[in-house]
């Protein structure tokens, strides 16, 4: 039985373009929402193992601004980049350049994921074009640690066995339904059933759309290399943090902290909810950024 997606019929209301270019050796797909005039366009950067659907539920709640929602290279329909690592350093590259190439207005506001949220705010410190930055459920804490040394130390052995193996075992290891579900129900907090049994199907869909074993762990690899707060003191462009309370991938007195380290930031603390504020709050991150976009500098 499919749960129904809560956000369908919001979504349906939206024109959306498929586009393709070619970036650093990968065919990056991207999805052009919303009005191609619109005054304000905002360019999407999904999380690990995710791809331009986890964003949509956000699209769906803010009508009438463009969004441009590329799936990562090695992720989703997009082929791996093979004139860059996919480290944060290599994303970060790609993103400059699918810019370029996608022809993202130099004033978009750019939003970042997660992982997303590495790769925006360390593309901004270094000089990415936006004139503001939105970060959703932002790596704000050491992310050796921040999820418990011993979870974190048993994910890394899981993903440097399934490197290790023969690609088809690999994938095999990485897709096993019991460890995606375990990944699911770990993250999921919300109490309607409807929406859990939605959002476990949603990670059964789109979880496993990654190209290869080789790349899914080196995107591993590079979500525990750095943190948003690294980035934060260079970047100065007005920033908008929004977290879940109960996040324990990030947790929130790592936002609070890093908040602090932005020349000019706000943090938005959604209540009783997590990591998946895409798919438990998106209204109330839409909210957010609506209040955040509507302020002048």
């Amino acid at each position: 039985m499919t749960a129904p997606t809560p956000h369908a019929s919001a979504l349906a209301e939206i024109p959306v373009r498929l586009g393709e270019v070619k970036v650093l050796g990968s065919t990056t797909k991207y999805w052009d929402y919303g009005p191609t005039d619109a005054e304000l366009t905002i360019l999407l950067v999904h999380g690990y193992r995710g791809d331009h659907h986890g964003l949509e539920p956000v699209v769906a709640q803010l009508p009438g601004i463009r969004f441009i929602s590329p799936d990562l290279p090695g992720f989703g329909l997009s082929t791996p980049m093979t004139e860059a690592p996919h480290s944060v350093p290599g994303y970060m590259r790609w993103l400059t350049a699918f810019a370029t190439a996608a022809r993202v207005p130099k004033d978009a506001v750019l939003l970042g994921h997660s992982f997303g949220s590495i790769v925006a705010s360390h593309a901004v410190a270094a000089g990415f074009p936006t004139s503001k930055l939105i970060l959703v459920n932002p790596i704000s804490a050491d992310p050796l640690v921040a999820a418990g040394r011993g979870l974190t130390g048993l994910t890394r052995g899981f993903y440097g066995l399934a490197r290790r193996l023969p690609a088809r075992l690999g994938r095999r290891l990485l897709g096993n339904w019991l460890i995606v579900q375990f990944m699911s129900m770990s993250l999921v907090t919300t109490d309607d059933p409807a929406l859990r049994t939605w959002i476990h199907e949603e990670h059964h869909r789109f979880f496993n759309g990654f190209s290869d074993p080789q790349t899914v762990s080196e995107g591993f690899d590079a979500s525990l290399s750095t943190q948003v707060g690294d980035a934060a003191p260079r970047i100065t462009v007005p920033v908008l943090m929004i977290t879940g309370e109960g996040d324990r991938i990030a947790p929130l007195s790592g936002q609070e902290k890093t908040v602090k380290l932005f020349p000019d930031a706000r943090l938005v603390v959604l209540p009783t909810v997590g990591h998946l504020i895409h798919y438990e709050a998106a209204a109330g991150a839409a909210d957010a950024i609506r209040a955040f976009l509507a302020k002048r500098p």
